[in-house]
């Protein structure tokens, strides 16, 4: 099976000879396609849900990879051990959701050389929370389905360097590489921007001036990155 764009992007960041887990596994898509393509001999694939979590196994039963694919059935790393994997795959849920996931488990999260994450929303929140908490971004990519984009961070343990505010709204790493559908990413959030500004411009209360003076700085910065990519 072919994988989507998000799923690639993702995939894309398992080094080859890895042991994974992919935490939330869904239907098994990953797990299969890192076996398959001899990317990774031995994954975790677990699920907090019984129903994902049995079209995992079915898929995987498909495939004939019982032996190379351990399903779990468990909440976060709780399914894992520490010292069981090099990489962790937590991808579609909430930014907040998987800063939680890591803030559990702290003993499995120290285990563990890498961190591939994928947001669904609350990316500033997730960056912030990965700033605070000795985690750094290796890398970032922006994929695109349909006319959505996501966030795919690649994450190890260290400390950040982030000299911008801006680094929690626009990932650093997508500056730095210019990714190529940053310039997107940075107009759909110019034009929002735009749009709340333009109903605040009119408003005299104190709370919709301050912020509309939060936003007007926002604006500025966005307005900065994108010129930055031309």
């Amino acid at each position: 099976m072919k994988l989507s764009p998000r799923l690639k992007a993702i995939a894309s960041y398992v080094k080859k000879g890895d042991i994974v887990a992919d935490i939330g596994t869904d239907h098994g898509y990953i797990p299969v396609y890192l076996v398959n393509n001899n990317i990774s001999e031995k994954i975790i694939a677990s699920d907090i849900n019984e129903g994902p979590l049995n079209n995992a196994i079915e898929y995987i039963k498909k495939n004939k990879l019982q032996n190379e694919i351990d399903t779990r059935l468990g909440d976060g790393l709780n399914s894992i051990n520490p010292n069981e994997v090099d990489t962790v795959i937590i991808a579609g849920m909430g930014g907040l959701l998987i800063a939680e996931i890591l803030e559990e488990s702290k003993e499995v999260t120290k285990s563990i050389k890498n961190f591939i994450l994928q947001p669904m929303v609350a990316v500033d929140e997730l960056r912030r929370y990965l700033y605070d908490n000795e985690f750094k971004i290796i890398d970032e990519k922006l994929a695109k389905e349909g006319d959505k984009l996501y966030h795919i961070l690649y994450v190890q343990h260290g400390k950040d360097e982030l000299e911008k505010e801006i680094y929690f709204e626009v990932g650093k790493k997508l500056i730095e590489n210019k990714d190529e559908l940053l310039e997107e990413f940075l107009k759909l959030k110019i034009n929002k921007i735009e749009k709340i500004l333009n109903n605040l411009q009119n408003q005299h209360k104190e709370k919709s001036r301050n912020k509309y003076i939060e936003l007007k700085e926002k604006y500025s910065q966005y307005m900065e990155v994108l010129k930055s990519l031309c």
